[in-house]
């Protein structure tokens, strides 16, 4: 695994903020949205992960609705194609869909059947890592349709949560963890 950069994680954690009670009473719900404003530091976090996963995928996969943002960017740095994994009844063709537990409640996600192809390498890409329910759900959705995880590229990771427990078959990388 590889060792966080020091100043861009001091940075990442500097630029997030705190929402209290969102989406529910009770969840502190971490904003990336400044970190966004900041063309800079948002460019660093793209830099790092493609520096990172250069020539390890064929395909980014973007996590609905923040994941898509980054994963955009770096499919683009990295020459490759992007698929967004999105919450249900948003894709308009056959879909593969997977229920998961969120901290606060259950979700359910969709990719579409033919988004990734039997054998690729796909890197998932999503802002933060929390109980590691969607994370988990996505990894599983590409491989329902014949790809692979190569990677899976985070801004920050809530560590009490232990998300990452739920990932330990995966290559799991976070700028930050709090």
């Amino acid at each position: 695994m590889a060792t966080p950069d020091p100043q861009l994680t001091a940075d990442v954690l500097a630029g997030m903020r705190d929402i209290a009670d969102f989406p529910v009473n009770g969840v502190v719900f971490k904003d990336f949205t400044p970190v966004l404003l900041d063309p800079v530091l948002r460019d660093r976090i793209v830099a790092d992960t493609v520096q990172r996963r250069r020539g390890s995928c064929d395909v980014v996969a973007g996590i609905e609705a923040r994941g898509f943002i980054l994963g955009a960017m770096i499919a683009h740095e990295l020459g490759v194609g992007f698929v967004p994994v999105r919450k249900e009844g948003k894709l308009p063709s056959a879909v593969h869909a997977r229920s998961y537990s969120l901290e606060y409640g259950t979700a359910t996600l969709e990719i579409h059947q033919d988004a990734v192809s039997h054998g690729e390498r796909v890197l998932v890409v999503d802002d933060v890592l929390a109980t590691g329910g969607t994370v988990g759900a996505t990894c599983a959705l590409i491989e329902q349709c014949g790809a692979s995880v190569s990677a899976v590229e985070l801004v920050l990771e809530i560590g009490a949560l232990q998300g990452r427990d739920r990932l330990r078959a995966y290559d799991v990388h976070a700028i930050a963890t709090i």
